[in-house]
């Protein structure tokens, strides 16, 4: 037989329905409770005593003793053993306030009304945004200030300016602590307007951000647009129209080694944070026409990041990511890395990059001499 908790359970099932009845004004109640149990003589002969527990249980939070609730209907059935039982035949919700009663969601419903009402009232357009999302009616509290952004962006699809000089009234974090249900209705609101393929949140709404800084050194100090300056930093976009008239890009992973390559003709040194950060250089077209040399870690994710930076640039030189280096410095223990595969190495640095992962080996590059790496850079050139 059903119990009270399961009544409650099946009601909770309804809860979004609820919701999207009240938003479109419609009454929702009453509502029949399905599979409340087949109750026949077998089940009270068990143990009869247990059966008629479970029917006072269900009357005492039905409607009747609760003021509010379910509404219980009980039919008397003749068994021929145990005589006439009283059965649970129908359980009804009757209202919405008794099935707030059952679920305990009164405080819930109230502040989606409420916020349902605000919205409609300010922005109608948002009315199928609220069909495909009612309950975050409910878990977001603070539309007053969201609507503002919406209208904000409605007037301004593309801002061009950062989050904190957009001139909308709500404190400078606002955006940021709601973006996830902010850019929810944005994507509905001005679908045409952002840049679908962007995940980041300034990216994807044409707002600027804190751009990666791209640092360059001119080994051939000619390259250089500042006759004094040997060592600048660009942002990211600043340095996609940076065009260097130069043959060779030098990127080092380590900034160390980007600080002490030595001056090579017709050659940039790039540093753009180290690690996996050299996707930040994919997408720049000038660069596709230099003949890149990668000096990454001599691990095995060094030659994962040659790897994905191939990708990218497919006629880049590894430097000192070998054999000859490996044997002549100290190894220490490496990271653990997964095997995979990396269809952009040579036949014989992939060698060595299933030795190094299998083996857990790294060579610091700060363990390699500097006579050793100048005279290594100097016979690539």
């Amino acid at each position: 037989m059903i119990t009270p908790k399961e009544i409650q359970g099946q009601c909770l099932r309804w809860w979004k329905d609820v919701l999207l009845s009240a938003s479109n004004s419609l009454s929702y109640f009453p509502k029949e409770i399905n599979r409340i149990g087949k109750i026949n003589s077998k089940d009270i002969l068990k143990n009869l005593s247990a059966y008629r527990d479970s029917v006072c249980l269900l009357q005492s939070h039905s409607k009747e003793n609760k003021k509010l609730g379910y509404k219980l209907i009980l039919a008397e059935r003749q068994f021929d053993k145990i005589g006439k039982q009283q059965v649970p035949e129908k359980i009804i919700v009757e209202s919405i306030d008794d099935y707030l009663r059952i679920v305990g969601k009164e405080q819930g419903y109230g502040i989606f009304l409420k916020n349902h009402s605000m919205i409609i009232q300010e922005l109608p357009a948002l009315h199928k945004w609220i069909k495909a999302n009612p309950i975050r009616l409910i878990e977001h509290d603070t539309w007053f200030d969201t609507l503002k952004v919406c209208r904000y962006f409605l007037e301004n699809p593309k801002p061009d300016l950062y989050i904190r000089q957009l001139p909308i009234d709500i404190h400078t974090k606002y955006i940021s602590e709601n973006e996830s249900i902010i850019q929810s209705l944005l994507e509905f609101l001005i679908p045409d307007s952002i840049n679908q393929n962007e995940r980041k949140f300034e990216k994807r709404f044409n707002l600027k951000y804190a751009e990666p800084l791209i640092r360059i050194r001119f080994l051939d100090n000619r390259f250089s647009p500042i006759k004094t300056a040997t060592d600048i930093s660009l942002t990211l976009s600043e340095f996609s129209n940076f065009h260097s008239h130069c043959d060779n890009i030098f990127v080092a992973e380590n900034i160390m080694n980007f600080l002490t390559l030595p001056c090579l003709t017709k050659t940039i040194a790039i540093w753009s944070g180290g690690g996996f950060s050299v996707s930040y250089l994919k997408d720049i077209d000038w660069l596709k026409s230099k003949q890149f040399y990668y000096w990454g870690d001599l691990d095995a994710q060094g030659f994962q990041i040659l790897n994905q930076f191939r990708t990218y640039f497919t006629n880049t030189i590894a430097v000192m990511m070998d054999e000859e280096t490996l044997t002549n410095f100290k190894s220490g223990e490496g990271r653990l890395a997964t095997n995979q595969t990396l269809q952009r190495l040579s036949e014989s640095e992939v060698k060595l990059y299933n030795h190094l992962r299998q083996n857990n080996i790294r060579l610091e590059q700060e363990k390699i001499t500097q006579i050793f790496a100048e005279e290594k850079i100097k016979k690539l050139f």
